[in-house]
């Protein structure tokens, strides 16, 4: 029997981003599937410039994130990307490249998330440009994937969009308030929420929340 998870995020919330331990736990236990989808917090209307002041906020927000998880927020990424001085804080660019994934690969869409989680906290680099996602793709010899972000078309935007409608509907449906969340399918196809502070506690604890539900 397999369980479904829906995992509810943005590829630029950073309590997302100290979840991926816990992802990547569930990822690898048998009968657990793992739907991602992207809630386009942080795109469009959500999307906004990195300015001083809200640099500062993220940089104190990370660190608390740091301290409580362990997950790493480098001097990398708070010089490159916080301190950009033309940056964005948008995620549009990165859902549309999970997107791109989602079509030409999904078995690998949670490993992609990870990577760019990686390249813009650890590594530094701007996950906002088209030519670093498709090099973190092609990395992952996602080269397909990374091929569409580098020029996508109608139809990938509109993926992009669609996916976004179906996940914000899923936080209506279960009464979900921000992200990371994660939804599982029960008997008869009814949705439980768990709470996201489940993905940063005990792996054991998260597993039988999940299996519960």
């Amino acid at each position: 029997m397999t369980t479904s998870v829906t995992y509810l995020f943005d590829p630029l919330c950073g309590w997302c981003y100290a979840a991926g331990p816990a992802l990547q736990y569930l990822q690898g236990v048998d009968g657990v599937h793992i739907s991602l989808a992207p809630t386009g917090l942080f795109a469009g209307a959500g999307a906004r410039p990195m300015d001083a002041q809200f640099a500062a906020y993220a940089w104190s927000n990370d660190q608390r994130i740091q301290q409580l998880t362990g997950q790493p927020f480098t001097q990398a990424y708070r010089d490159q990307i916080l301190g950009a001085p033309t940056g964005r804080f948008d995620s549009g660019p990165a859902t549309l490249a999970l997107t791109a994934v989602a079509q030409t690969a999904p078995g690998r869409e949670l490993d992609a998330l990870h990577a760019l989680q990686h390249a813009r906290y650890v590594d530094g680099r701007d996950t906002t440009a088209a030519q670093v996602l498709a090099d973190v793709l092609n990395t992952l010899g996602l080269a397909d994937a990374a091929a569409m972000v580098l020029a996508p078309d109608a139809a990938l935007h509109r993926a992009m969009a669609a996916r976004v409608a179906s996940a914000q509907s899923t936080m209506q449906a279960v009464g979900a308030r921000g992200v990371p969340q994660l939804v599982v399918a029960g008997q008869g196809g009814a949705l439980r929420l768990l709470s996201g502070d489940a993905l940063l506690g005990p792996r054991e604890q998260l597993l039988e929340l999940v299996l519960a539900a």
